[in-house]
């Protein structure tokens, strides 16, 4: 009888496990396998499915998958990753779920559904070396995908792994396509980061208070040009958590981390605080304030100032003047700001409505209180942008008003200048746009959101180059940045011909943010561009599926590009691949 012959083939080879898996079920085993069954479910398996990989075998806590490129594997466990540190922001340390994932190219035989050999072998030895939340590749991976998808390969040398003959050249994926990045490099001035202060009040329904005194700490401290201060919305990131400074400071890119709780009763406030440096643990500055609630603003100011002095830091004059500014002394004007900011962050139709009225109450009580004029505009954009409302233009009209009334209040608070060029973007008013935003970050140079803005209006006004590094400084002032900035790099990227990395980032845009139709569209215009027709239609497949109703005559619309031909790259790109489009006399008069 004739030996059968041995089937083999090359393949690439994904092996995934959890990190931890025994302590965590010891721990709490009903849930932990059930977060491990959502994010399997809901993230980790799409993904292989998006990414046209196949799963050959599943252990309690692992994965073996194949996949017929080293690219596309790469691809899909970046995605993974950055989907999983995005799930894991607000759970506690002890119950989070984090993969570690290692990939090799090599040669694999074939017995029915399952395969083995060295090919094999080689990705699970460099799973159990990997980091949690990290990938890790052999020299062959790095080969096929090195300059080809935007990402870093750190060259870790040879490594000796079991049953494998020889050392094994090991790289792991890095900061442009990893889900934890390497540690933002220090500012060269004194950096700092305001955690949000804890509620000692008992009463869960003060949270609004405390978030609040915290963002203003924030708001205040960005005014200092010679402070860095992280954005809001990654402080916040470490909220209920019990994570030590050092490691928010190399997570942050920080010094100095200023932590502390406030207890509110009645008609009086307890405000205690500590200044920590992040190097060392130890306390620069701390002290606790016992105050009349009135007193709220004086106190604020006064923390503000030993921290600068604490720092050793000279204000200007004219900084002094905005830190003494203040922004109302009426308490219940504030209290109203303070609860219809919170609301405004949500940002769903629901919660932007409450938030309008509670501006509204805010203005009734302080008419010139500026920044629920600045919230007003935002709330109106948003009708705008998301069509809420009956009349578009109407709700663009509204916004530009109370932009503009926010700005004769205080020309000297930067939210009336962002909020108006926001306004001015959508408007195709590209240059006084440009110009409100440009002094918005001029009278702040710590506002994340005010580069974010910067660089989406110098995107769509055909300064794409110039928009990335507007985004890069607005990454790095907020390093758990919104995924929607993943979205506009990756149009920058577009629109300057590098599809392949604006395919990288909106590839992750999608794992953070499964329901984006936006990231989807302009994913497949870049496979189209690449030649990659067969993903490009999985990619608007996924579109249609998230959003049934979607039109490109409509995106056509609403994006506002200065130059047409950047909305007709995208077009061009939906073409090759073979999509089926309105026509395209309807695009080009939308």
């Amino acid at each position: 009888m004739e030996n059968q012959r041995t089937e083999r083939k090359l393949a690439a080879i994904l092996a995934a496990d959890v990190v931890g898996y025994s302590r965590l079920m010891g721990h709490d085993e009903e849930g932990t396998l059930r977060r491990l069954k959502a994010h399997l479910g809901e993230l980790v398996e799409p993904h292989i499915a998006a990414h046209r990989g196949r799963i050959v075998k599943r252990t309690g806590d692992g994965l073996l998958v194949d996949f017929a490129s080293a690219v596309e594997a790469v691809r899909c466990a970046v995605a993974i990753q950055a989907g999983m540190a995005d799930r894991n922001r607000a759970a506690l340390d002890d119950s989070r779920i984090e993969f570690r994932i290692g990939i090799n190219l090599g040669d694999v035989i074939i017995e029915g559904d399952d395969i083995y050999g060295d090919g094999v072998n080689i990705a699970a030895r460099l799973e159990a070396l990997a980091d949690p939340g990290g990938i890790f590749v052999s020299r062959a991976v790095r080969d096929s995908v090195r300059d080809k998808l935007g990402i870093v390969l750190e060259d870790l040398g040879e490594k000796p792994v079991k049953n494998i003959t020889r050392p094994v050249r090991v790289f792991r994926i890095g900061r442009a396509g990893s889900a934890e990045p390497a540690a933002p490099a220090m500012p060269d001035k004194p950096s700092i980061a305001v955690l949000p202060f804890a509620n000692m009040s008992g009463d869960a329904e003060q949270e609004y208070f405390t978030d609040g005194i915290s963002e203003d700490l924030i708001t205040d401290l960005s005014k200092v040009s010679a402070l860095f201060v992280i954005a809001r919305n990654s402080s916040f990131t470490y909220k209920g958590r019990a994570v030590k400074v050092q490691e928010i400071g190399r997570e942050l890119g920080v010094r100095f981390v200023l932590e502390g709780s406030i207890r509110k009763a009645g008609n009086r406030v307890r405000i205690t605080a500590q200044l920590v440096d992040a190097l060392s643990g130890g306390h620069l500055w701390a002290d606790r304030f016992d105050r009349e609630l009135t007193d709220i603003f004086a106190t604020q100011d006064e923390v503000v100032q030993k921290i600068v002095e604490a720092l050793a830091i000279k204000l200007s004059q004219v900084e002094a003047q905005d830190l003494r500014r203040g922004g109302t002394k009426n308490l219940e004007a504030y209290e109203c700001w303070l609860r219809a900011r919170q609301l405004l962050g949500r940002g769903t139709r629901d919660s932007i409505i409450q938030a309008r009225d509670l501006h509204r109450r805010a203005i009734e009580l302080d008419p010139k209180f500026c920044s629920p004029h600045v919230g007003l505009a935002f709330a109106a954009v948003s009708d705008y942008v998301n069509a809420w409302g009956p009349d578009p233009m109407l709700a663009l009209d509204e916004a530009e008003q109370w932009a503009r009334r926010a700005i004769e209040l205080d020309d000297r608070q930067p939210g009336g200048h962002v909020a108006l060029g926001n306004v001015l973007v959508w408007r195709r008013s590209y240059d006084d746009a440009l110009t409100a935003l440009n002094r918005a970050v001029e009278l702040d140079h710590n506002y994340a959101q005010g580069h974010a803005l910067l660089g989406m209006a110098l995107m769509y006004s055909g300064c794409s180059a110039e928009a990335l590094e507007a985004l890069a400084t607005a990454m790095r002032l907020d390093p758990h940045y919104p995924n929607i900035l993943l979205h506009l790099v990756a149009q920058a990227h577009f629109s300057l011909g590098h599809d392949e990395i604006a395919a990288t980032h909106l590839s992750e845009r999608i794992a953070r943010n499964p329901n984006t139709d936006a990231s989807r569209m302009l994913l497949a215009a870049c496979y189209g561009h690449l030649g990659r027709a067969e993903e490009a239609r999985a990619a608007w497949a996924g579109l249609l599926e998230v959003n049934p109703d979607f039109s490109l005559t409509q995106r056509a619309n609403v994006l506002p590009y200065k130059d047409g031909r950047d909305f007709q790259r995208i077009v061009d790109g939906l073409t090759k691949a073979g999509l089926p489009l309105p026509p395209t006399k309807t695009l080009s008069s939308a």
